[in-house]
């Protein structure tokens, strides 16, 4: 694994797949939501609205995998002091905010006629919503010590510190 580490081996590799890897993604990403929304029958207690738990459920695990990348970059950061960590950081930050934007947004559509309102302060969507802000913090974080030139250590250290909320998700 260390050989990829180097980025001219990894470009090597990485440039003649990307575009295969992400056309076959991307069909499957759109038939497994075309499938999951058109043709899976209705719930007998939800009707019609259990459907958009075929994206939210996804985002939402995409949302907490993006910080467990951003903490894996992180630990990669801080401990082996790899330039490429904090790149790799700063790439996974606003694909996780979009996923864990779209989990809050999917489960207010769905909690909507579900429970009869928008939001619930529960601890499974009171912790997504931290996480959300996380990213945004995170996002804000890495621009700016980049901007400045600074070693990225901070950026480093807050995406550690925000793994916290991944098991308090999980188990809320």
């Amino acid at each position: 694994m260390h050989a990829l580490a180097n980025p001219a081996r990894f470009l090597r590799l990485a440039r003649p797949v990307t575009t295969w890897l992400l056309l076959i993604g991307l069909v499957l990403a759109v038939a497994g939501m075309a499938a999951g929304l058109t043709l899976t029958p209705p719930d007998y207690l939800q009707g019609e609205t259990v459907r958009i738990l075929y994206i939210h459920v996804p985002s939402a695990w995409l949302g907490m995998a993006g910080w467990l990348g951003i903490a894996a970059a992180s630990l990669s950061q801080l401990v082996w002091r790899h330039p490429l960590a904090a790149v790799g950081g700063r790439a996974v930050a606003p694909a996780g905010a979009t996923f864990a934007a779209v989990c809050l947004v999917t489960g207010s559509t769905w909690g909507r006629p579900t429970w009869g309102t928008w939001w619930e302060w529960d601890g499974r969507l009171t912790s997504m919503l931290v996480l959300f802000f996380l990213y945004l913090g995170y996002i804000a974080l890495a621009s700016a010590d980049r901007e400045r030139g600074g070693e990225r250590r901070i950026s480093a250290i807050y995406g550690l510190v925000g793994a916290v909320n991944l098991p308090i998700i999980h188990y809320s």
